[in-house]
């Protein structure tokens, strides 16, 4: 079992070179390597949870090098439970992509260039989770880098370079930051081996191990956009395509909570710095709600409320008990897929109404009663009501919080409560104004509704949209939501183009997803509980690394 512990990261890297070896001439063939190689991963992840959940952490030595001076790869309950949420939701957002023609019919996005891209950008988050060492948690801190810089550019417009320019720019301020730390630990300690600096970190002066944690919190809370390090992330996600600022909004920003969650545990055990952990906390939930209260915007609001639920995992990590962690993990597994089906959603909307703009949409729930169905769930479980598992997760961090006892634990408890009720507000605003109400004066009224083409069988894309009976023979392929002037019988009409079947789908599949965390809920906290008691214990994954 544990010589699968590598498989989740070097699948998807030999899939990028056969990707890239097919090209645009069998596009076909290549979005089916990158399903099936997802799905693969999506198996792997599973199995490596359910043995870890069994028999403990599980590790391995790559070229049989004992640390330091090997690849230690270590997939316990927290990593096997990320890996699996994390693999699912890559999976839905790929075959959203597909269904919207992003990765194989968008002219602006060369398939030779997104397939590839995707498939190491999955790679860097799987190692990240499976990482023994401060090292390869930055190679795979590089890795992503490189993916989300190609991914967040595609099309080469403006705004998406000067946006991935930003990315970029804090993205290796922190890789610098992160040598830096990484270099100090080496020196103080002569190893970057998570087992080994588990035993050795303990033995430095406090101001070193509380240096080196303060730089590692640095670098981990800009990749969450913790604030007040999250300043770029409201510019940096909404240009992208839909798809790829699900991903990065869903799962990017966890995999730095991930870090902080293993490097506070099993490096730094004692909540030195737990104070601070929760002033940074209340401040996220705080700014970041009202960030989002005064967007109109639908995906700068959406980036303003991630940055602010981003705080009730830190709330739970600055807490530091084993109530507080499992509260956290559970609140992380469920905010990857809640966060990914919203913003799944906001691409549906933007190209359903055609904009982003919410106080140009309207009456959706009227004329795209699935669509508002698909926002509805997610919004009311990110919202935090009952019985759904975002009330279960902050339930659980608010009980911890209580339990706890402290100033800064009641502070943040009755921040919690307040930015779950403006976070109520938000959805909403987005219902009344997108859905509910009537479609505001100059709207586009609706037409004849055209599918597109998303079963040809043609790998170079479909041909145009026609119009039958309207003798209107120039109208090319319309983006969906997009309005297309036409005549019907000399009266001027307007058309608009259905989301591929397949958006639809890989949106409903995430709405489930989280669904399933509520039904589950009871074998998931169970899970997420096992899961801070073996962080809390560190001698699972020091023994399991270094032996007994």
């Amino acid at each position: 079992m544990n010589a699968l512990v590598p498989l989740p990261v070097l699948l998807p890297l030999c899939a990028t070179g056969v990707s890239l070896a097919f090209g645009v001439r069998l596009a076909r063939f290549q979005r089916f390597i990158s399903v099936a190689v997802l799905t693969a991963v999506l198996a792997l992840s599973v199995t490596l949870m359910i043995a870890a959940d069994r028999q403990g952490p599980l590790s391995v030595h790559l070229g049989d090098f004992a640390p330091p001076l090997g690849i230690t790869l270590v997939a316990d309950r927290l990593s096997g439970l990320m890996l699996t949420v994390s693999s699912a939701v890559t999976l839905s957002v790929l075959v959203y992509s597909l269904g919207q023609g992003m990765a194989d019919r968008d002219k602006e996005t060369p398939v030779a260039v997104f397939h590839p891209a995707y498939l190491i950008l999955v790679a860097g988050v799987s190692l990240t989770f499976v990482a023994g060492d401060l090292v390869n948690l930055y190679v795979g801190f590089e890795i992503m880098l490189v993916a989300s810089f190609v991914l967040l550019t595609l099309g080469g417009t403006g705004p998406r370079i000067r946006a991935g320019s930003t990315y970029v720019i804090i993205s290796l301020f922190s890789s610098m930051l992160f040598l830096t730390a990484i270099a100090m630990t080496y020196a103080a300690t002569g190893t970057a081996n998570f087992a080994q600096l588990a035993q050795r970190l303990p033995d430095l002066p406090l101001g070193v191990q509380t240096l080196v944690q303060a730089m590692l919190l640095t670098v981990f809370a800009i990749k969450a956009a913790v604030f007040p390090l999250a300043a770029w992330l409201p510019d940096s996600y909404p240009t992208a395509p839909a798809p790829v600022t699900a991903v990065f909004a869903g799962l990017l920003t966890k995999v730095g909570i991930y870090c902080m969650l293993r490097t506070e545990t099993l490096l730094f055990p004692g909540n030195r710095l737990g104070d601070l952990l929760m002033a940074v906390a209340l401040a996220s939930m705080i700014v970041g709600i009202l960030g989002a209260v005064a967007q109109t915007d639908l995906k700068r609001l959406f980036s303003f409320t991630l940055i602010s639920h981003i705080g009730y995992m830190v709330f739970g990590i600055g807490l530091a008990t084993r109530e507080a962690y499992g509260g956290a993990i559970f609140y992380v597994a469920h905010h990857i897929t809640v966060q990914t089906s919203l913003f799944l959603v906001a691409g549906l909307i933007e190209r359903r109404g055609g904009t982003n703009e919410l106080t140009r949409l309207g009456g959706m729930a009227r004329s795209a009663p699935l669509l508002a169905l698909l926002f509805f769930v997610p919004a009311m479980n990110f919202a935090g009501i009952p019985p759904f598992s975002g009330f279960i997760g902050k339930l659980g961090l608010m009980r911890a919080g209580v339990s706890d006892g402290g100033v800064w634990a009641w502070i943040l408890v009755g921040g919690a409560t307040v930015t779950s009720l403006l976070t109520l507000y938000v959805m909403a605003k987005i219902w009344n104004l997108a859905f509910w109400r009537t479609e505001p004066p100059g709207q586009a009224a609706y037409g004849t509704v055209l599918e597109t083409a998303d079963d040809s069988d043609d790998d170079e894309g479909p041909g145009p949209d026609r119009i039958p009976g309207t003798g209107d023979e120039g109208v090319g392929p319309a983006p969906a939501g997009r309005t297309v002037a036409a005549t019907l019988q000399g009266q001027a009409v307007t058309t608009t183009v259905r989301p591929p079947r397949a958006m639809t789908a890989a949106t409903a599949g995430a709405v489930v997803l989280g669904l399933a965390f509520t039904v589950l809920a009871g074998p998931l906290t169970a899970f997420t509980d096992r899961s801070a008691a073996e962080l809390i214990s560190r001698r699972p994954y020091v023994e399991e690394v270094l032996g007994p």
